[in-house]
């Protein structure tokens, strides 16, 4: 390729890279807050919570984005750039599966952990802050770190906004030099790289956090020592 067609697929990779952290971090702030509303207290605010999570687990990703690009501007008057358009499609759509995730960390912790905030008077804050979720976050990284892969494939959708991203950069130069095998490839690595450098941050981002409660992350490598029971005479 020329010099100018390796400019075009770079410019593409910095653009889906922007989508990729505007679009996880929208999607963070989403999961938290859907996911302890999921286990609040009051039934209005679970059923709220449960409704949107419903809603945007159960519609596709590439009509969400077609809606807030194409139908929300005629409805409210505005219009959205596609990297805003995407990046609140995917992170609310994302989201959902995320809020999902919180809900199931923060119900796996032990109940005694609840119990023992309760008998030292801590309010529902404090017992989410300083007990809850110190033990439930570290337990949340690896299928986030699953969802963040999943929603770095999804940046592709977006090219169906004319949004110069990855998939509609490298589509661009297969067509100037009607190269399809050599161009996919390379675009297929770039989004291997991206996803396997994502892999290696949150893992160390979760010994980290496990590190701090005192846990170790399992060794799924590791075979498991055998037992050996003695019979007693």
């Amino acid at each position: 390729m020329t010099s100018g067609l390796w400019e075009l697929v770079l410019k593409g990779v910095w653009v889906t890279i922007q989508l990729l952290v505007c679009s996880s971090l929208l999607a963070a702030a989403v999961s938290f807050v859907v996911g302890v509303a999921r286990t609040h207290r009051l039934w209005i605010v679970r059923f709220l919570a449960g409704l949107y999570t419903e809603v945007f687990r159960g519609t596709s990703a590439l009509v969400m984005i077609f809606w807030v690009f194409f139908v929300l501007p005629p409805a409210f008057g505005w219009q959205l750039v596609p990297l805003w358009a995407g990046t609140l499609a995917l992170g609310l759509t994302y989201g959902a599966y995320g809020s999902e995730i919180v809900r199931g960390a923060l119900n796996a912790v032990d109940p005694a952990q609840k119990e023992g905030g309760i008998a030292l008077s801590f309010t529902p804050w404090q017992r989410m802050k300083l007990i809850l979720l110190p033990q439930a976050v570290p337990e949340m990284i690896p299928p986030f770190s699953n969802l963040l892969i999943e929603l770095l494939k999804g940046t592709a959708l977006v090219s169906i906004m004319g949004m110069g991203d990855l998939a509609f950069s490298g589509n661009l130069v297969r067509l100037a030099l009607q190269e399809s095998a050599e161009i996919y490839t390379y675009i297929l690595i770039v989004y291997f790289v991206i996803a396997f450098l994502l892999t290696r941050v949150m893992r160390g981002l979760e010994k980290k956090l496990k590190a701090g409660v005192g846990k170790k992350p399992a060794d799924k490598t590791r075979a498991p020592e055998p037992v050996v029971v003695e019979a007693v005479r």
